[in-house]
């Protein structure tokens, strides 16, 4: 039976960071939303704010209006930070064309942009997902802008800037579809092998866990996060949300949930990864549902909260695991 306690009394009780993935006008205009990040949480994602896209909204400036209210919010209340993310192949600025760059260029405007936002958040930004999603699902580097331009050395180049303006900074590779063990993260430990055999400062493998249709076999996930942590490497849970496939959900689907939940919470405990993030407060923000295509495929009730930000099982299932 779940105790009175917050979920962030939970969490801090076992010096576990339970992260929320927070969008700025959510935070701003909805009540119910911040007191949720707030008292139910003791660390923060920025779930779009701190991406090239919505920081660049011009060649010549930068916007961290966005950012610099979920850090803000994140440090009055006396929670960590985790910034999402500094090099993606997504979510690049409307007006930002590659072909309008040498490689060169390219190499120099992205040193700009680690530097530019590594630095304006040093020491209040205490781990940063450096590089995102470079892995494709076969297995293979991803075929991005950043790849073409410099090889996998660009991950090399990415993770020494950002030490350079913040060398206290956790610096993380993240990844999805790599948090069992499977082909997608034999490579990603191939990869973060040659990284760490180059000198490369990388501290640790963010697994993000959408877990969407197909659930991840808990006994896998704990063999994959060892094997990450064998290479000296932390691990953390980065995006959790847990969703049916769309028509398909049963009868006990939110109990069926809440037992995942827990599952992973517990397979944390037991491997000592302390930080799982969830991808979203309430189901009514899911990211799930403004992308068209995954709103098609999916339950969009994945998170720890429903629509009017009201506990749910899982919600329960968690604290219980923090609690035993």
């Amino acid at each position: 039976m779940s105790s009175d306690k917050s979920l962030r009394q939970a969490a801090d009780s076992r010096e576990f960071d339970l992260g929320v993935a927070v969008d700025p006008d959510a935070l701003r205009n909805d009540v119910s939303y911040r007191a949720r990040v707030r008292d139910e949480f003791n660390a923060v994602t920025p779930e779009n704010a701190l991406k090239m896209g919505p920081l660049r909204p011009t060649p010549d400036t930068y916007d961290f209006g966005d950012a610099d209210a979920i850090v803000n919010f994140a440090r009055a209340n006396d929670m960590a930070v985790r910034g999402h993310t500094l090099v993606w192949h997504n979510q690049t600025p409307t007006w930002f064309q590659p072909w309008d760059y040498t490689d060169d260029q390219l190499a120099e405007f992205l040193r700009e942009h680690i530097q530019t936002v590594a630095g304006r958040y040093r020491q209040t930004v205490d781990v940063w997902d450096v590089v995102n999603e470079a892995v494709d699902d076969d297995g293979t580097m991803r075929d991005t802008v950043w790849y073409e331009a410099m090889g996998e050395t660009y991950l090399d180049r990415a993770f020494e800037w950002a030490h350079e303006v913040d060398p206290e900074a956790d610096l993380y590779y993240n990844d999805y579809g790599a948090d069992a063990v499977n082909e997608k993260s034999d490579a990603i430990y191939d990869l973060l092998e040659r990284l760490l055999d180059r000198g490369v400062p990388i501290d640790g493998v963010g697994l993000q866990l959408h877990a969407l249709g197909e659930w991840p076999d808990p006994e896998s996930i704990a063999e994959n996060i060892r094997r990450f942590q064998a290479l000296g490497l932390d691990v953390q849970i980065t995006e959790m949300d847990v969703a049916f496939p769309a028509g398909e959900a049963p009868e006990d689907a939110l109990e069926q949930q809440a037992a995942f939940y827990r599952d992973v919470v517990e397979v944390c405990l037991d491997t000592g990864v302390d930080t799982l993030v969830t991808w979203g407060v309430g189901d009514a923000n899911s990211w799930i549902r403004g992308f068209r295509d995954f709103a098609e495929r999916y339950t969009g009730d994945p998170l720890l909260f429903d629509d009017r930000n009201q506990p749910k099982p899982a919600y329960h299932a968690v604290k219980d695991a923090l609690d035993s």
